[in-house]
């Protein structure tokens, strides 16, 4: 009987992974259910059980889904971890990253890696030399394969992403794949003030019209921020309260997976 158990619960976790999975994808190209059912030649009311984690799926179905979403049923499929993974924190600079994640690393017992350490590193500059010399373009590119690398590793961590990763699709989607992505999420205000007490005054620099640029920003970030597995508000709380608020969402699902 326990066996039993077991095995309908795992079918059940990698049903819900697959449900995740599916759906992230379909939304981050921005498609409707109806444009996935032409693109793979599938039912809408079929795709909305996938996506429900209720449907059982072959696996002639499982590579028509695949090849429209430009994956693999491998990767659609990937068994879903016991343990706690990669842990990755995104947002706006001054959503706190850098400062809820080492906290959050010592609680779970896991590394804390800063992806913009980790890009300095292989550039061998820092990084407002990285623009200036380089530009925007080349920091995503190294950005996208420092992270390849991070996730290519499967070594469970606490990373802080910087803000941006959300404007490339292909690293976006690969991130909520593979690891627990929490956006930190925070007013413009709250974004601007942090950073300024971080004693960073460029945000206001000759630039007369920078908050309304933030706020435009964090507008046009709002729909794939919101794709995260879990949202933390962080206006009103300390370091400490967010970091405890992620650990106990963390464990709590550790627990609900566990056989």
């Amino acid at each position: 009987m326990h066996s039993m158990n077991s095995e309908s619960r795992s079918d059940s976790n990698l049903l819900q992974a697959l449900a995740r999975r599916v759906r992230r994808r379909r939304l981050a190209r921005q498609w409707s259910r109806e444009e996935l059912a032409r693109r793979s030649g599938l039912s809408v009311r079929f795709l909305a059980q996938v996506e429900s984690g209720s449907g059982n799926i072959s696996v002639r179905r499982l590579e028509a889904v695949a090849r429209a979403l430009e994956t693999t049923p491998d990767r659609l499929l990937r068994p879903v971890t016991q343990k706690i993974p990669i842990v990755a924190l995104t947002g706006l600079r001054g959503a706190g990253k850098s400062t809820v994640g080492p906290q959050l690393a010592q609680a779970l017992g896991l590394p804390f890696i800063e992806m913009d350490t980790l890009i300095q590193h292989a550039a061998g500059l820092p990084l407002e030399q990285i623009f200036e010399l380089h530009g925007e373009r080349y920091y995503r590119r190294l950005e996208s394969e420092t992270l390849e690398g991070v996730l290519g590793a499967g070594n469970p961590a606490v990373v802080a992403t910087a803000g941006g990763v959300v404007n490339e699709p292909a690293t976006w989607e690969r991130l909520c794949d593979e690891a627990r992505v929490i956006w930190l999420r925070a007013t413009p205000e709250d974004h601007w003030n942090r950073v300024v007490e971080q004693g960073d005054r460029r945000p206001m620099a000759d630039n007369p019209a920078a908050m309304d640029q933030l706020r435009e920003m964090l507008r046009s970030r709002e729909a794939a921020y919101s794709r995260a597995w879990l949202t933390v508000d962080t206006n009103g709380k300390d370091p400490g309260a967010i970091s405890r608020e992620i650990e106990c969402a963390l464990r709590s699902d550790e627990a609900g997976r566990a056989p």
